[in-house]
């Protein structure tokens, strides 16, 4: 029997090659994606399209209400999303994320007996989020295998960071190497609903310098500048 595996899909590049290695490590796929009330659901649409693609068993779709809170350029309308680089922890990153997306994961894993969790989470080219780091990630597989039935009864989970050491043209050359097609993903932090990029906020500037520096051709559609 295959094992199954809980794969969090943003719709992004980073999330897309997770879930194409976790298929080409055997395992059978369950894509959860969130509506968080992020800026633009442009990401969602193309997790769906993702999640077709590369063939997972189901794709969930969980609503949170994370623009009731606020607090970051991604969930509140009024914070403007920076479009140039800034020192500390920007103004995008979104209180406790990773943390409720992770526990969402755990509990649905749980539910399908599966004991493996993947997230695109990278120390490397990444905005300084706090919940990227690897010490958050051991963390919160203590967390869960102190708090759920399957821990306490010995069957443990991992969660699998594949891209945590990785630079982003390192990421799109694994992807590429397992047939991701990056045309169906967005990362942009301010996507039209159509899913052009603006090219110039954080992740898309990530994004774009890792096609050029991984030597292959970027398909993202930007907005004119």
């Amino acid at each position: 029997m295959r094992a199954s595996a809980v794969v969090l899909l943003s719709g992004g590049l980073d999330s897309a090659t997770v879930l194409a290695i976790a298929r080409s490590r055997g395992y059978d796929c369950y894509a959860l994606s969130m509506a968080y009330g992020q800026r633009h659901v442009a990401e969602l649409a193309a997790a769906s399209h993702v999640a077709s693609s590369l063939k997972a068993l189901d794709h969930k779709v969980i609503h949170i209400g994370l623009d009731d809170i606020g607090g970051s350029a991604l969930t509140d309308t009024s914070i403007q999303v920076p479009e140039e680089m800034s020192e500390g922890i920007p103004v995008t990153y979104v209180p406790a994320r990773n943390t409720l997306f992770l526990s969402l994961a755990l509990a649905w894993a749980e539910v399908l007996d599966a004991h493996d969790i993947f997230i695109g989470v990278n120390a490397v080219d990444y905005s300084g989020y706090p919940d990227c780091r690897p010490q958050f990630i051991e963390a919160f597989e203590r967390l869960a295998n102190l708090a759920t039935k399957a821990g306490v009864e010995g069957k443990p989970f991992h969660i699998h960071t594949p891209l945590m050491n990785l630079s982003k043209a390192e990421i799109i050359r694994q992807g590429s190497e397992l047939d991701v097609d990056y045309a169906l993903t967005v990362s942009c932090y301010q996507a039209t609903s159509s899913g052009e990029a603006c090219g110039v906020c954080d992740s898309c500037r990530l994004r774009a310098n890792g096609f050029t520096e991984a030597g292959i051709a970027d398909p993202t559609p930007y907005l004119e500048q």
